[in-house]
């Protein structure tokens, strides 16, 4: 029993070691790839190492700063530009399986600013420890306090640290979706009225 319980104390250092690891990789790849994403016009959402040693995915997801809806041209367009400086700045050792994709409707949030965009639609997160007793939070993103983000839980006001929220993803609803294409269609608009030529072209 006791061999059994080492084992598995050492399997679960190791998988700790190993997320650390990866967080640290995207996060030296992020402050990399910023600029060239910033520079063709887009805005990284998430930069993100998943699969360990083996079968190794960096996942890389954007948006357009115009914030019109991004196209598979655009996806293209950047992961050339993307894999281009990988090839040259060679961060990432061994094999890799390079994914660049638009955040989707019901998109991860990341920073402050993506819950004050999307406030009043519904977000299901899970903190690093216990808050109230538990872990896993969903309700609609009330108002953000400095560094504290509120949440309406079925009627009762919820106050979590953002800097202890482990992940957060929007909810995919129908209000979430004509908000989404209310806004590209309104980014779009502005656009067109300043005569912008489309970044993806």
């Amino acid at each position: 029993m006791l061999l059994t319980g080492t084992l598995q104390s050492d399997a679960r250092s190791f998988y700790a070691w190993l997320g650390l690891k990866s967080a640290n990789l995207s996060e030296k790849i992020e402050t990399l790839i910023a600029p060239i994403a910033d520079g063709l016009g887009y805005e990284l959402v998430r930069v993100q190492m998943q699969g360990g040693t083996r079968r190794a995915t960096l996942q890389i997801m954007a948006e357009r700063r115009d914030r019109t809806a991004m196209l598979v041209e655009d996806c293209a367009r950047l992961s050339r530009a993307i894999s281009q400086m990988l090839d040259e700045t060679d961060p990432i050792d061994g094999e890799y399986l390079l994914e660049v994709s638009s955040p989707g409707i019901d998109r991860p949030l990341m920073k402050p600013a993506d819950y004050a965009r999307f406030l009043g639609h519904d977000v299901k997160l899970e903190m690093t420890a216990p808050v109230e007793g538990r872990k896993r939070f969903q309700g609609a993103i009330k108002t953000i306090e400095g560094d504290i983000l509120i949440l309406d839980c079925e009627g009762a006001s919820v106050s979590l640290p953002l800097g202890a929220i482990k992940t957060a993803k929007l909810v995919l609803t129908d209000r979430l979706i004509a908000a989404v294409e209310d806004e590209n269609a309104a980014a779009a608009a502005v656009a067109s009225e300043a005569e912008m030529p489309p970044i993806h072209a």
